[in-house]
């Protein structure tokens, strides 16, 4: 299971080198449901994805990278590549009625620069353990509105 919720930025950090990154490729195979290669630095799995916009079920199969680049040839749309920082968010950096939730479970934002013709599209996600602490969430004051509901910010949907 999945519970994630996404948003938009006021503005882009400026110390985004103090982080750790990892560099993304995404292609669909299919939309409904969603069917999802992904290469992230040299690792390459397979995804499939159940249907909801804040909580869904999601199973991760792993792939070598021949399997992947076959599969990158029968994908519908656009390749997406964005390289995703890794933010840590402290204790203090998170509302006490979320943190109650979260069972010692820390929380990271996930900040997500897209690039081609993507650009300057810069998406911020965070994962929760349980969606008790994603509702209790309140927004870290450098993101601008939650798009969790908007389905133009999903992946799958950015591919055409």
């Amino acid at each position: 299971m999945e519970i994630e919720r996404k948003f938009l930025l006021k503005e882009v950090p400026e110390n985004l080198d103090r982080y750790s990154f990892h560099t993304i490729e995404q292609a669909y195979l299919n939309t409904k449901p969603v069917v999802r290669i992904r290469r992230e630095d040299d690792t390459y799995y397979l995804t499939y994805k159940g249907s909801g916009l804040m909580t869904h079920e999601e199973y991760n199969l792993p792939l070598d990278k021949t399997s992947y680049e076959h599969l990158r040839e029968k994908a519908d749309g656009r390749i997406i590549r964005k390289k995703r920082y890794l933010i840590p968010l402290s204790q203090d950096e998170i509302n006490s009625a979320c943190y109650e939730q979260l069972n010692h479970t820390a929380l990271t934002i996930e900040l997500d620069i897209f690039e081609g013709d993507l650009a300057p599209l810069v998406l911020a996600e965070i994962e929760f353990p349980n969606e008790e602490a994603a509702l209790a969430y309140e927004m870290h004051p450098m993101f601008a509105e939650d798009v969790t509901s908007d389905p133009k910010y999903h992946n799958s949907n950015m591919i055409n």
